[in-house]
């Protein structure tokens, strides 16, 4: 069976081709419009398939009023429920009760190692964020959530100085900058994204959590906001050409809009992106009934598993039997 890695982009919408308004129609991103055939990550260039890559868009809004929220939204991701409908509403930034409590019954981390594969959060968290999170003095957003109650460790300062995961940033610049962080290795952007792509490649199911396109919606200037961008085309680059023989699936899609509307600092309505790389025929399989964040799980298990006997029920509860 394929592995899969799981580019989870924060607050990034398929809006507007209008440079003025939508910084993914301003910076060039050379690595990403070879993707699309030469197109920008905007709503009118999708759906896409080529030779590289596929391109659709996805409802985010699940039917429910007011602009989507983060921690419901990827509660929908790693779980495929429509938790703002059951909940009665979207909600973020952290998860509220009732959101934590359904990640713990169970999330695609649970499944995917209940089933006996192997599962990780790539992203590295400094001591303070601990100390933090021991004290009560944070709460965990909802993808770490899911990866602690699924019983998988988070990843370290050590691990990012062994080279077994990666910061926020990808490059580790950002975590140099940090007087009380402690040291740690860093990377151009092409060569984050070829280490992105070799650490994918030591488990089934990898995920990485990268939250600052949104922080850059909300409070970044146009500048900011367009290197940033142009960073994460150089880790696109070098993600896409170390995976270029890879028989595996990358998916990476979002859990609201916000960076694509840089006229709003908030969060908008848009669909966003569900770009993948991979072989065609797993692209085709994956985005076949993709249409909202409910259809990423039962997605996501269909590549890993094989089939899901019933979709309605993309994650089987935690007392079934693993699946033969």
């Amino acid at each position: 069976m394929p592995r899969l890695l799981f580019l989870f982009l924060d607050g990034v919408g398929l809006g507007s081709s209008d440079p003025e308004r939508n910084p993914l129609a301003a910076a060039p991103m050379p690595a990403l419009r070879g993707l699309l055939g030469g197109n920008p990550l905007v709503a009118s260039s999708a759906p896409y398939e080529g030779p590289l890559a596929t391109l659709l868009a996805v409802d985010a809004t699940l039917g429910v009023a007011g602009p989507p929220q983060s921690a419901s939204g990827q509660g929908v991701l790693l779980t495929g429920r429509n938790l703002p409908r059951e909940f009665g509403g979207h909600y973020g930034p952290k998860p509220s009760p009732a959101i934590a409590q359904a990640l713990a019954e169970n999330n695609l981390f649970h499944e995917v190692t209940r089933r006996g594969r192997t599962a990780a959060l790539l992203n590295a968290y400094p001591p303070r964020y601990f100390a933090a999170i021991a004290r009560r003095h944070r709460m965990y957003s909802s993808i770490p959530m899911a990866v602690v109650a699924a019983g998988i460790q988070l990843m370290t300062a050590e691990d990012l100085q062994g080279g077994r995961a990666l910061s926020a940033d990808f490059t580790g610049t950002g975590w140099l900058l940090q007087p009380d962080f402690p040291p740690a290795p860093t990377y151009t952007p092409m060569e984050a994204g070829r280490k992105l792509a070799e650490l994918a490649r030591g488990y089934d199911l990898t995920w990485f959590d990268y939250w600052l396109p949104d922080y850059a919606g909300h409070r970044s200037t146009r500048p900011e906001t367009l290197s940033l961008l142009e960073t994460f085309d150089g880790v696109l680059g070098g993600l896409a050409e170390a995976w270029a023989a890879e028989p595996g699936l990358i998916v990476m899609t979002s859990d609201h809009g916000n960076l694509e509307d840089h006229h709003k600092r908030s969060h908008t309505l848009n669909p966003v992106p569900a770009l993948l790389l991979g072989p065609q025929s797993l692209r085709r399989e994956f985005g076949r009934d993709l249409h909202n964040l409910t259809d990423f799980a039962p997605a996501v298990l269909g590549t890993l598993f094989g089939p899901i006997a019933d979709a309605s029920t993309p994650l089987a509860s935690p007392s079934s039997s693993p699946a033969a």
